[in-house]
């Protein structure tokens, strides 16, 4: 307990000998605490939910008295309340927009006396390497704003945590712990970025820089938020000489590799497997596939799809053998669209479908994290590298699971059966859920069948599992033998 209430000390202390260097009254007064309850889904009986937890987070208040935070700290939320710094009242809020992918939201107070005598942050302008920023937030073990100083040290793509997407970061030498997430960083008395993540080291956190935040704020403008776009396509770098020789690249030519375009894509019949793109928008692109987006900066060239809205056009040069020729390529679709298994799904239910005690799902991160906080070890290797290593095609475009079988006399001899990747239903190969559902439902013979990827099979009689559906799902006390979602296609 007494080395608890030195850590909280030394916390205190460090926000409060920041704050009086750097913070000044109208920023600090425009930064929120925010509080949520959330409720999960569960995975691995996807018909219920995992049970109400609580989270805290940060946001400040923006033009049109609207709250910017993180999406992971609203994430899956049920109730939302928030208190400005400084004030003991909480108030009531509701998510307005959430974007997953790019880890930021849109909160809205009905109340306006919450935003009473407060002058909303603004955007400034993507800050440079060495740039001192000021980070602001709530941070756990103590109740009262933090604010904490960094500098900031790169300006690149990385991983976000929470979506798996792949977008530009600012790194920080300032601490973002629990709690701080969603708060702004400041520098010259505007918003440059929002804290949403720590890094591996001491002192290393992460911002979505203002860049991100400003394609966020102009895509909700119509009240719909789309998405960041994206290419579907498999490529590699080309900075082997041998491989730029054979593709019949000059010495002055640059570019990467196309190896796939995966169904759905946008670029589907109009980039090929073995074009070499060159430049995107008359930005050449280097051989180990970065651009340069500053002087002397150089970072992932999807920065420069991202820099655009979903359908809009973008321009690209490649090569097709020994030919240089320009195509033109409408940005129809959010990036990650294309993935065999989805990265993490939030504020959505998992989709299933039970039948004879037989529970299907498609595979999901989702699912993989019900084996806990080190899922990648603890998981199937299977499904596990189907996450990591699969990809879509025409013939398969999800990867549906056989999670569990529900114990009744209709299915004895296959209550052990479990996380087994199905390939056939009746004959017909299982590319999506619906298919798997359109297998079963319109299939008049007198077994059902089913093969998993191992072509092991279970064989189970269509009468007797039509008789046995409703007393299963009474038994186990499941609403539906199916998710919404699978109700009417």
């Amino acid at each position: 307990m007494r080395s608890f209430s030195k850590i909280i000390l030394i916390v205190v202390l460090g926000c409060l000998i920041t704050s009086s260097s750097f913070a000044k009254r109208e920023v600090k007064e425009a930064v929120v605490k925010i509080y949520t309850v959330y409720n999960e889904h569960d995975y691995y009986d996807p018909w219920q939910m995992s049970g109400q937890r609580r989270r805290s987070g940060s946001g400040c208040i923006i033009s049109g008295n609207r709250i910017l935070t993180n999406a992971h700290v609203v994430g899956d939320q049920t109730f939302i309340q928030v208190r400005r710094a400084g004030e003991a009242k909480r108030y009531t809020a509701e998510v307005e927009i959430v974007a997953h992918e790019c880890e930021l939201a849109i909160l809205k107070v009905s109340d306006d006396s919450f935003f009473s005598g407060i002058r909303p942050l603004e955007m400034g302008s993507l800050p440079e390497v060495r740039d001192r920023v000021a980070v602001y937030g709530f941070p756990r073990g103590g109740d009262e704003l933090c604010i904490t100083e960094g500098v900031v040290s790169r300006v690149e793509h990385q991983r976000y945590t929470h979506s798996q997407a792949y977008l530009l970061t600012c790194q920080i030498d300032a601490a973002i712990n629990p709690g701080s997430s969603g708060g702004p960083v400041i520098k010259d008395d505007k918003i440059v970025g929002v804290a949403f993540q720590a890094g591996s080291g001491e002192n290393i956190g992460y911002m979505v820089p203002v860049p991100v935040i400003n394609h966020f704020l102009k895509d909700i403008e119509d009240g719909e938020y789309n998405g960041i776009p994206g290419l579907g396509i498999s490529w590699q770098k080309m900075e082997n000489p041998d491989l730029r020789t054979k593709f019949n690249m000059t010495e002055k030519q640059t570019g990467i590799l196309v190896n796939k375009i995966y169904p759905g894509s946008p670029a589907r019949g109009i980039l090929k497997s073995g074009d070499i793109i060159l430049s995107i928008d008359s930005q050449n692109i280097a051989n180990d596939g970065t651009i340069e987006f500053r002087k002397d900066e150089r970072t992932s060239f999807g920065y420069l799809v991202q820099k655009k809205y979903i359908n809009d056009p973008v321009g690209f040069e490649i090569l097709r053998e020994k030919e240089i020729r320009s195509v033109e390529i409408r940005l129809s679709l959010p990036l990650d669209t294309w993935r065999l298994v989805p990265h993490a799904q939030y504020d959505v239910a998992p989709t299933y479908y039970i039948l004879g005690g037989l529970v299907f799902e498609p595979l999901t991160r989702n699912f993989l994290k019900e084996w806990g906080r080190e899922w990648w070890g603890e998981a199937p290797r299977n499904l596990v590298n189907y996450y990591y290593e699969g990809e879509p095609t025409e013939e398969r475009r999800e990867v549906i699971v056989l999670v569990k079988v529900l114990a009744d006399e209709v299915n004895v001899g296959y209550h052990n059966w479990k996380y087994n990747a199905i390939s056939y239903v009746n004959g017909k190969k299982i590319s999506t859920m619906k298919d798997l559902v359109r297998a079963f439902e319109d299939y008049e013979g007198r077994y059902h069948t089913i093969v998993d990827e191992r072509g092991y099979e279970i064989v189970l009689e269509r009468d007797k599992v039509q008789e046995a559906n409703q007393r299963i799902l009474k038994k186990y006390k499941i609403n539906s033998d199916r998710s919404e979602n699978l109700r009417s296609f």
